[in-house]
């Protein structure tokens, strides 16, 4: 299981809709965590977003802005930035990717409903690259020696 860090500058924007999307295509494969360089953690998820992200049945109104740390990014195997810039740490053996995704702060919903598009598409990506690349668990069948059925990994 891969766990993945999305980053942007609030958290209130491209980093949440990226974790939710990521989260609802791993199913459970892979994790997801979403931090902001300058984020307000009395602040908000932006309305648009929550719109946007409510059309496909996510609802991100409960969600509030985590300000990045670096104990975060070291949690994560995937640190994904969108926008940051020199704000995110950088640790050493962790894997970067930077997507140049606009800020839906202030844009029009059509905007803010492409940016998720956009991102939804990377997310189909990456997930798909992980489960290419994470050991699969299998069910094995039980035997006399070994009992009831266990997970093993292979």
């Amino acid at each position: 299981m891969a766990s993945v860090l999305f980053v942007c500058l609030h958290n209130a924007g491209r980093s949440q809709m990226s974790a939710a999307l990521f989260e609802r295509a791993a199913r459970g494969r892979h994790h997801a965590l979403s931090a902001g360089s300058e984020a307000d953690p009395d602040g908000q998820v932006h309305p648009p977003v929550v719109d946007v992200m409510k059309e496909l049945g996510i609802d991100l109104s409960d969600r509030r802005p985590q300000r990045l740390s670096r104990e975060l990014a070291e949690h994560a195997d995937i640190v994904v930035t969108m926008g940051c810039g020199d704000a995110c740490p950088f640790i050493p053996g962790k894997r970067y990717i930077d997507w140049g995704l606009p800020d839906p702060k202030g844009r029009p919903l059509d905007e803010v409903r492409a940016t998720r598009d956009d991102i939804a598409r990377r997310v189909e990506q990456l997930v798909a690259e992980l489960d290419q690349t994470a050991p699969q668990r299998r069910v094995s069948a039980p035997s006399a020696s070994n009992g009831p059925r266990s997970l093993s990994t292979s």
